[in-house]
């Protein structure tokens, strides 16, 4: 009898076995469903006029509207386009000799920049100018780039000037920057986002929709550099994404942006790094929490529930932003406000200690007979101070994406600052350094 109920229960496991085998060829057979609600037109593949994708999805599209007119400020930035130059005096001395100088204007919405890049001082539309601004500069603002590489590719791209690029440049920032026009998937349109994570072994088209939902935000919201006589861009994480790591990466290609003035320290320019700020283990980031669940929170138009478009800060729309994992939304912006009061503080102390640097080794050069090798080792803690305080400076949350690091970074920042003070003090054998200090004692503007 068991013998009989062992043949009878191993039959039952192979009939169940086959069974399901055929149900999962039944499946995999299947042709591809179509969409719920079919779209009321075809949208073409990289199609740079948003307008177009606003007929199928027009919730969406007039959200993103928004991005032209919303100029509202927060304490510390906004979208009013206010000049940093005039809210903080210091930067203009700390981007002398670099056009940051001439003009260095807070970001409008994503709606404006095509405008704002074309009006900013710091073009150099002198063809005959080695110096001349790349087509590269184009890379971040327009729906017409994701098409624009797939036909030129990027390398032709951005060996381009800015004046021969315009022409085919006629979109702001749009859907095709983050969407597949066909399936609405987030995905990466900048080659140097693909290419960046490939270097690190990474493929996106492996990522989840949550996951895609942050590193989308990484084909504009990152640090780049314009590589070579081609201006080729690229994304300086071969040796990881953060600032320590990056500094890592320049030094080693011997990279600079520019040379400081009267001082000859070989600068680097901080972009906009929200992306590897926010990633670098912050504690939302660790939580699973996406840019877009807070920049892009979801709303409601009677029925329909979508992904609201009018990207700006949580602060102005807590919550919708912060309601849907903190109650009280009133503590979550009496907590942002002090964790961004401390970064504003603390930046303004390391740039109070990089002015003093900066005037120390101006002095040093100037006085003409200090020791080289203490010259160049005060103006190596120089670019890497002044680097880490413009990585937290240009990055676009005064510190809330990532509290701790934030903190860490200016703290590091100032202390090498400092450290390049001294040296370039002790660099001049002849000077008295109770008089060098004393006089490199920087007043506040």
């Amino acid at each position: 009898m068991k013998n009989y109920t062992n043949l009878i229960l191993a039959g039952l496991v192979i009939v169940l076995a086959a069974a399901l085998v055929g149900v999962l060829v039944f499946v995999k057979n299947q042709p591809p469903q179509e969409r719920a609600t079919q779209p009321l037109i075809e949208i073409a593949q990289m199609e740079p006029d948003s307008s177009q994708w606003g007929v199928n999805f027009p919730n969406q599209y007039d959200s993103f509207l928004k991005t032209k007119t919303n100029n509202v400020d927060t304490t510390y930035a906004g979208s009013s386009q206010f000049s940093w130059l005039e809210r903080d005096p210091r930067q203009v001395i700390l981007f002398a000799g670099y056009p940051f100088s001439k003009d260095y204007n807070d970001d409008r919405g994503h709606a404006n920049a095509l405008e704002d890049v074309r009006a900013t001082k710091r073009l150099n539309l002198d063809d005959t100018n080695p110096k001349r601004t790349p087509g590269t500069c184009y890379s971040c603002k327009s729906s017409d780039n994701p098409g624009l590489w797939t036909e030129l590719g990027m390398e032709a791209y951005d060996k381009m000037s800015f004046n021969e690029m315009t022409p085919n440049i006629n979109n702001a920032i749009g859907c095709s920057n983050c969407h597949d026009s066909e399936t609405m998937r987030l995905v990466v349109t900048n080659p140097a986002l693909k290419e960046a994570l490939e270097r690190q072994g990474k493929d996106w088209e492996t990522f989840t929709r949550q996951e895609m939902r942050t590193v989308v935000c990484a084909n504009c919201h990152v640090e780049y550099y314009f590589k070579g006589d081609g201006k080729y861009l690229t994304f300086p994480w071969d040796k990881g994404t953060k600032v320590e790591e990056m500094i890592e990466y320049y030094e080693e290609y011997g990279f600079k942006d520019w040379e400081y003035p009267d001082a000859g320290t070989p600068m680097l320019k901080a972009q906009h790094p929200e992306y590897e700020f926010f990633t670098a283990d912050s504690t939302h980031f660790k939580a699973g929490v996406s840019c877009s669940d807070c920049h892009m929170p979801y709303v409601r138009d009677g029925a329909a529930k979508y992904s609201s478009h009018d990207v700006h800060s949580p602060l102005l729309n807590p919550e919708a932003a912060c309601g849907q994992c903190h109650t009280d939304t009133e503590y979550v912006v009496r907590r942002v406000n002090t964790i961004q009061e401390q970064v504003a503080t603390t930046k303004i102390a390391t740039e109070d200690a990089l002015v003093d640097a900066i005037n120390a080794i101006k002095a040093a050069v100037a006085a003409g007979n200090a020791d080289p090798a203490l010259l160049d080792e005060a103006r190596k803690l120089h670019r890497e101070a002044q680097f880490m305080w413009d990585y937290i400076s240009a990055e676009n949350s005064t510190g809330f994406h990532n509290p701790e690091y934030a903190l860490k970074v200016l703290a590091d920042a100032t202390n090498l600052a400092r450290q390049a003070q001294m040296l370039a003090a002790q660099s001049v054998n002849d000077f008295d350094l109770l008089e060098i200090n004393t006089y490199y004692q920087t007043p506040a503007p």
